[in-house]
């Protein structure tokens, strides 16, 4: 990708793509989202309520004014797991190709280090390595190291999913007059948290309707700059009258969107729909390629247009 000179529009979403956060250990973004909603709440057009802390693990739910609808965005990242000597166990799905550099702190220090993938010819069966000049302590995270790459059109770093989701989110915050926001946990590696903020969002604040702010994938019928994702279904099936609602608001408010229709892959709305509670929601998000790698890419137009879609959403659901 050309590198050009860039305005500064997305220094956020290049921080936060920079956060060492992969499941089971957001403490360091939710850290940081808070110290951003305290420090830029001042300049939204509406007071926020920040929930987090005892009962809600490392999660934070944002309140607006009277909430009718939930914003999911998960804080954490792919990455891997520091096994015995240098074996390294997968956290979520990540793309496991030789040559990707991988980066990780323990109590000696931090190391930048490289992913090798080995196969073993007789099964097929292939394990993971990480080259380093040392060997981490057992239970280091790893993840993919940032390399943020910005030209006219393009955002390209790994982290994408759901560092972009987020900034979704902080970019909706403010002009949010009635919603709730939920940056929630785990969503790379089975779930865990959403059942949970989802009980206390239906029995405190009566919301039973959700938009998964998250990012989809480019494919045969999704394209770059054609506007965001509103995924009609993934390996679940939201309610089709929800749905519909979502299409026909995009529509009479002339908001770019694609239909997206897949057979496999999930997100934090599996939780929301195998809870007890009554909940509808819909996926809707930018496309990338280069999914689960250190590559992903996305278009400006469909960053742009997925805010524009939530802000229209949020008043009209």
């Amino acid at each position: 990708m050309e590198k050009k000179k860039t305005s500064g529009q997305y220094d956020l979403l290049k921080t936060l793509c920079g956060i060492h956060a992969p499941s089971g250990n957001e403490v360091a973004m939710k850290d940081f989202i808070l110290k951003y909603v305290k420090k830029q709440a001042k300049t939204w057009k509406h007071e926020v309520k920040v929930i987090h802390g005892k009962g809600f693990q490392d999660n934070i739910i944002l309140i607006f004014g009277k909430p009718k609808t939930a914003v999911f965005a998960h804080m954490d990242s792919i990455g891997f797991t520091v096994r015995y000597g240098k074996q390294l166990v997968k956290i979520g799905g990540p793309q496991t190709a030789s040559g990707y550099k991988l980066v990780g702190s323990d109590s000696i220090g931090k190391q930048e280090v490289e992913l090798k993938s080995v196969e073993e010819k007789k099964t097929g069966y292939k394990s993971l390595e990480y080259i380093g000049k040392r060997d981490f302590e057992r239970g280091t995270e790893l993840v993919f190291k940032a390399n943020w790459r910005e030209d006219a059109n393009h955002i390209q770093c790994c982290y994408m999913d759901n560092r972009l989701g987020i900034y979704n989110a902080l970019r909706l915050a403010e002009t949010l007059k009635n919603g709730a926001i939920v940056f929630s946990s785990w969503e790379e590696h089975g779930g865990g948290s959403v059942s949970y903020l989802q009980k206390h969002l239906q029995e405190k604040y009566n919301i039973s309707q959700a938009l998964i702010s998250d990012i989809s994938w480019i494919s045969d019928g999704v394209h770059y700059a054609k506007g965001p994702v509103i995924s009609m279904r993934d390996s679940l099936i939201p309610r089709r009258s929800y749905i519909n609602r979502i299409i026909d608001i995009a529509n009479k408010n002339k908001v770019p969107y694609q239909l997206e229709i897949e057979g496999s892959g999930g997100s934090d709305a599996k939780e929301l729909q195998m809870a007890e509670y009554a909940w509808d929601w819909c996926f809707i998000g930018a496309a990338e390629e280069n999914v689960h790698t250190p590559d992903e890419k996305v278009h400006k137009k469909d960053v742009e247009g997925m805010i524009r879609l939530y802000e229209v959403l949020m008043k009209n659901l």
